[in-house]
């Protein structure tokens, strides 16, 4: 039997290592690789990046709300007349052909000095949401790395389904090899070596839809790091790396600090209370210096005489203090100011909201950590015996001891404990990245 388990394992070894083989050809894309890729390409991101500049951008220009106001207006006209006058006295006057020109500029200051604080209640919101806008990018990253995690170990988890069917292909074709000799030598009927050559093919179907699986896998990764969802020349990494030792205390006392969701409403809720004191600025009045320089300039072909100048020109320079006193406007102000309270209060009991959710679900996350954990070291411990009672079954079949059905039963065991076990491996690392996708970890 001994024999048996060594010849068994080291057929298992060659099949591994053959495969091994072919996937170095493809180059190894590691999870750094594929979360910095998509930290330069993915649409989400740069979307939200996108909206994040224009927040800045504006605020760029936030301190020209203090400065002045200065326009210039230039014009010219020309004109030309044709007037024929006939008098009582029988007298004529013919100005036929008089020719005028006009030119008027002005250049206008208006510099606001008080509006009930309004300047500054603006700077300061183009501040704060600047700040959301970086808090919203910093949000969707988070969410978007912990997608790329999900996306790039699934890839490794169904490599590691490919791998066990391998290893089930292996046992099925030790089990033809069997059951065609006890065949050959009459110790065995035809209906065991059929089965064996069923249950052989529908492994051999089974890796053939496990490798379209990981080519789709694949392709979904290439979509959340913006790659043609073709190029899927590439393999991934081995393993699914844990971490067993997450404290939900530690996670309790961060998450409020770090947590991306909270940090974006809470500074929804600066913005909305900036929002305020932008809307009583209109129940003080609006102190206003005012300047303003006006030239004119008339040139004219007319006939000389007293009363008709040839050429004028005019400059004038005005300045003065105005001040827009607020008085009754159908208590317009007084609405804005409760609709701008009210979505203070929209906004508090938003944040409330966001806190309890993202307390339930570190609660959750927490919950599936922990069970994922507990069913692994099951899953482990139950997979090698799986392995055992299989090797146990083919040397029992080997020496005429035992029935096929017993084979192909201890064979399902086997390959049900390797589904149980990659999967157990594959969630607990979900739960572990949304733990820190919650806390904030995945981007430091």
């Amino acid at each position: 039997m001994k024999r048996y388990i060594i010849k068994s394992c080291l057929f298992i070894v060659i099949l591994l290592v053959s495969t091994i083989a072919v996937q170095a050809q493809q180059k190894v894309l590691t999870l750094e690789q594929a979360i910095d890729v998509a930290l330069k390409n993915n649409f989400d991101i740069r979307l939200a990046r996108n909206t994040a500049e224009l927040s800045a951008n504006d605020y760029a220009y936030a301190n020209f709300a203090f400065a002045p106001r200065l326009n210039s207006n230039v014009g010219t006209t020309w004109n030309r007349t044709a007037t024929k006058q006939e008098f009582a006295n029988g007298t004529k006057r013919d100005t036929s052909g008089i020719k005028g020109n006009n030119i008027n500029a002005n250049v206008t200051l208006s510099w606001t000095l008080f509006d009930g604080m309004r300047m500054f209640a603006t700077r300061d919101k183009l501040s704060a949401i600047r700040d959301l806008g970086e808090l919203a990018t910093k949000d969707q990253v988070q969410n978007s790395i912990a997608t790329i995690i999900g996306g790039y170990y699934n890839i490794v988890q169904e490599k590691q389904q490919l791998i066990a069917i391998m290893e089930q292909m292996s046992i099925s074709e030790e089990r033809v090899k069997l059951s065609d000799a006890k065949f050959t030598t009459g110790l065995g009927p035809k209906t065991d070596l059929l089965q064996s050559k069923v249950d052989l093919n529908a492994q051999k179907a089974l890796h053939l839809r496990q490798l379209t699986i990981i080519e789709q896998s694949k392709a979904l990764l290439n979509q959340l790091m913006a790659v043609p969802p073709g190029a899927t020349g590439y393999d991934v990494q081995d393993s699914i790396p844990l971490n067993k030792n997450l404290s939900f205390a530690a996670l309790q006392d961060n998450i409020v600090h770090n947590n991306a969701t909270i940090k974006v409403q809470q500074q929804n809720v600066a913005v909305s209370a900036l929002a305020i004191k932008e809307r009583r600025a209109d129940y003080f009045p609006v102190i206003s210096f005012n300047s303003a320089y006006n030239y004119t300039r008339n040139t004219s072909n007319a006939a000389s005489n007293n009363f008709s100048p040839r050429f004028s020109r005019n400059g004038v320079v005005n300045y003065g203090l105005t001040a827009a006193i607020p008085i009754f406007n159908g208590f317009n102000v007084k609405r804005q100011v409760q609709n701008a309270r009210i979505d203070f209060d929209y906004q508090n009991i938003t944040l409330d909201n966001v806190k309890s959710q993202v307390d339930l679900s570190l609660n959750n996350a927490f919950k599936d950590y922990e069970y994922y954990k507990k069913a692994l070291e099951l899953e482990e411990e139950n997979n090698e015996l799986a392995k055992e009672n299989m090797m146990v079954a083919l040397e029992r079949f080997k020496q005429g001891v035992s029935t096929t059905i017993e084979v192909k039963e201890a064979q399902q065991s086997l390959e049900e404990s390797n589904y149980r076990l990659i999967q157990a491996r594959y969630n607990t690392k979900l739960a572990e990245t949304e733990l820190g996708r919650l806390n904030g970890g995945l981007v430091q």
